[in-house]
């Protein structure tokens, strides 16, 4: 069983870690995005060790598609199947059903929709979503949700939160039942519950208040980053973390930048998760204790320094800013992961440096001096 140790705290900012059977996660953590089991970009999961990644984000719904969960379950799990013997994070399928609006039908008994690859009818309910899960054999399995738009209306938002309740019930129940079997891959399989309710402060807490009492191994705030602002995101995280219990890890689903980071972690969040590192890197856009970077442009042409200065990833310990830019422009794969690589390095290194900072106690002059570096400047809490 997972146990999570509360080691500091500091305002509302947690230093944690949570054990679990895959190892300990030193909390607060940004998982690595490898959305059908690899990181884009041509990241391999020996690279992922080399960048300090503690844990690796696969996705159900994609995986499910192709190659399908049975044939990961046959090859012994998707540890094994990646060559990754650290924890794995799976999502649920919950936000495809949000971004394939267009496929999709919603249902009580779950989600209709057709395959992005082959247009193949697609049935996934909570039960399925755990099936699947738990033939992946990842270490937290996340619940199967309905994310609603941060613009739908109160209504639709009540209907879909209370659904999505009735749904993490079923889910904890499935969870409990396939733990049980036999021939199940990872038998500790943690079930993290999702807090919804779109950007209505008051149905936020009370589905934050209902879900605790179920006594998940972990709890998110899905349903954010998807067309608010940035000040009602830290506003609903401000109002909502206090109902989640303190003793178990928080996540904030799908974010985001290196600032939403920031202010995240003071307002109590243990784990992110975003593409925008690698699918930026793969663009040519690279972070820096300066600000990012576009190495696309001219100036960087004749560059001969490092990305950053003193960083220690693989790109920035062999290759200049020329070289990087001319493979880019070259449309040369090196390009595009020398830059990935640099990116997810630079988020790890982040969280590093937030770990210290609340270990030493000085996490609020930390972040406002990374802020401030990074041409930003600190959201008070609103």
């Amino acid at each position: 069983m997972a146990t999570y140790e509360l080691l500091k705290q500091e305002g509302s900012a947690k230093r944690a870690v949570f054990h679990t059977v895959h190892g300990d996660i030193q909390t607060p953590v940004f998982m690595n995005v490898g959305t059908v089991a690899a990181i884009k970009g041509a990241v391999s999961t020996m690279d992922l060790k080399e960048i300090k990644c503690q844990v690796e984000l696969s996705n159900t719904y994609h995986l499910h598609v192709r190659p399908g969960d049975k044939l990961i379950k046959e090859m012994g799990g998707l540890h094994k199947f990646m060559v990754w013997d650290r924890p794995i994070l799976t999502d649920s399928g919950g936000f495809q059903v949000f971004s394939l609006a267009g496929l999709r039908k919603i249902k009580e008994e779950g989600v209709y929709f057709h395959s992005h690859v082959d247009g193949a009818k697609i049935f996934m309910g909570p039960e399925e979503s755990m099936q699947i899960q738990s033939n992946l054999g990842s270490t937290i399995a996340m619940a199967f949700d309905e994310c609603p738009s941060s613009v739908a209306e109160r209504r639709y938002v009540e209907d879909s939160v209370a659904r999505t309740t009735r749904w993490l019930e079923r889910c904890k129940k499935e969870m409990q039942r396939l733990n049980s079997l036999e021939d199940t891959i990872n038998k500790e399989q943690l079930l993290f519950g999702i807090n919804q309710g779109a950007i209505f402060s008051d149905i936020r807490t009370d589905h934050a208040k209902r879900i605790s009492e179920l006594d998940l191994d972990g709890y998110a705030i899905g349903g954010l980053a998807v067309g608010e602002t940035h000040e009602q995101m830290y506003q609903i995280i401000e109002e909502t973390v206090p109902y989640l219990p303190k003793n178990k890890p928080t996540y904030l689903m799908g974010v985001g930048t290196p600032a939403n980071i920031l202010e995240g972690v003071e307002r109590g969040i243990d784990f992110f998760d975003c593409v925008y590192p690698s699918r930026n890197g793969r663009h040519g856009h690279v972070y820096t204790n300066e600000g990012k970077l576009n190495l696309f442009n001219q100036k960087y042409e004749k560059d001969m320094r490092p990305i950053e200065e003193r960083c220690q990833c693989p790109a920035c310990r062999h290759y200049s800013r020329a070289y990087i830019r001319h493979l880019l422009k070259a449309k040369e794969m090196l390009g595009m992961r020398l830059c990935v690589l640099h990116n997810l390095y630079f988020y790890n290194t982040m969280m590093e440096e937030i770990r210290d900072a609340l270990d030493a106690g000085n996490f609020a002059s930390y972040k406002e001096e990374k802020l401030y570096r990074m041409g930003q400047s600190s959201i008070k809490n609103v």
